[in-house]
Order: structure tokens, then sequence, then C-alpha cells
């Protein structure tokens, strides 16, 4: 197994990330209409990072950790409710905990403005030696972002722009203004006609906000190597 560092975009909320030999999924909803792999391709993972309990995000989250026996981490009362599902290893948190997933890997929650049904919504930044990544979650703007700009040296944010559940293209720009991260990659779009957004408006809006950031819009199953460069 390579050992190189990477974040691929899997369609929708869903990223499969490697961090200093760790593979880690966020919000697999391997099954979404962009998915570029197969439920059955996914043959290993650490640990599974999920934002909230919607369908769209809590995914195959079950399926996915009793096959490769991943560590799931969430908010405590839908962790829980994955235990029940029979999911074996959970680390439960809330908003401003932290915890560190190997000597290496530490995940911090963050707030997210949205609704579920267990707990409450969230975000993650991860810290690694190669970046530290945050992923918003499905949020609307809010004025904590300066403080985790403030907090964390952003290398890589993932924002979702598709509007009517989550910020839209401006939103998700002006946040970065708060965020100040290296990059971006915008998420949570175009998987419905509900949710459908040009990427382009959202990277030029970004770019007239915040000058040097860098905007990769992926494909479905395109990789961004880590570091940045």
């Amino acid at each position: 197994m390579s050992t190189q560092s990477y974040i691929k975009w899997l369609g929708h909320a869903a990223f499969e990330i490697m961090l200093s030999g760790k593979k880690i999924l966020i919000d697999p909803w391997i099954s979404n209409p962009l998915s570029p792999v197969t439920l059955n391709e996914i043959t290993s993972v650490d640990y599974i990072l999920v934002t909230h309990d919607h369908f769209d995000h809590l995914g195959e989250t079950v399926d996915i950790a009793k096959k490769t026996n991943a560590t799931v981490v969430g908010v405590f009362e839908l962790v829980n409710y994955l235990s029940e599902q029979g999911v074996k290893n959970t680390i439960g948190m809330n908003v401003g905990g932290s915890v560190k997933l190997t000597s290496e890997i530490e995940v911090y929650v963050t707030p997210a403005l949205h609704s579920s049904s267990r707990g409450v919504p969230v975000g993650f930044i991860i810290k690694a030696p190669e970046a530290t990544i945050y992923h918003a979650g499905d949020t609307g703007l809010f004025s904590e972002m300066d403080l985790l700009g403030r907090l964390f040296k952003i290398d890589v944010a993932m924002l979702p722009i598709g509007s009517l559940f989550t910020m839209d293209p401006r939103q998700a720009a002006y946040a970065l203004t708060m965020l100040r991260p290296k990059a971006v990659i915008p998420m949570h779009y175009n998987t419905f006609p509900d949710i459908k957004q040009d990427p382009q408006q959202f990277k030029e809006l970004a770019e007239s906000m915040l000058p040097d950031v860098k905007v990769f819009i992926l494909k479905p199953g395109e990789v961004l190597q880590l570091p940045i460069k």
C-alpha cells in the first residue's frame, strides 16, 4: 500500500484521505450519483469521520466499518447509534473536543450550522505532519470560522457550495476570508438538480475575495497530492 499522502474526492461530501499512512474516509456516501468507486472496491479503511446522520453523509458507514474494522469518529449520540447497529470501534466526541487517532494525527470537532436527528452536526479539522485539513460538513456561514482560521493554520478546506441545504458559492467564498486556508476544494454540489452550481463561479469569487487561495475543482475520483505546493 502506498503511503503517499493525498485527498481524493468521491463525490458529494465524501472524501478519501491518506495521511501518515492511514486511510480516512469522511461522510462515505459511496452510492452517491457522482461516486467513482463502488462499495465493493473499498476494502481497507482505518478511520471514518461522520459529520452528521443525514443519509447523504452517514452513507454506508455501517457496512464499511463492519467490513474493514475501521474506527468511526463522530458526535456521541451518533456513534452510540452506530454501536447499536453493530459497529465495534467508535470514538464519541462533541464540539470543541479533540482526539489523537495516532501519534501523528489529531482530530478536532468544529461547529456546523445545520440539522441532524442524532446529536448535532459538526465539521472536522484533521492535523497531521503533511497538512491541516478542514472538512466543514453541511453548514451555513458562521462568524466563528474566523476563530478556526486564527487557531489552526489550515492548508486545505473543503466547503459546501450547493446552497438550499448549505452555503452557496458567494457565502462559501466569503468564508475563506475568515478561514484563510492555503487551498480550498468545493463540495456538496451537482449531486442533485436542487444543488446544481457552477464551481467556476465559486473559483472566481474565491480568488477575488482571497487572491492567494488556490482553488482545486476536483472531478470525482481526482486526487490532490499532499502537502500543497
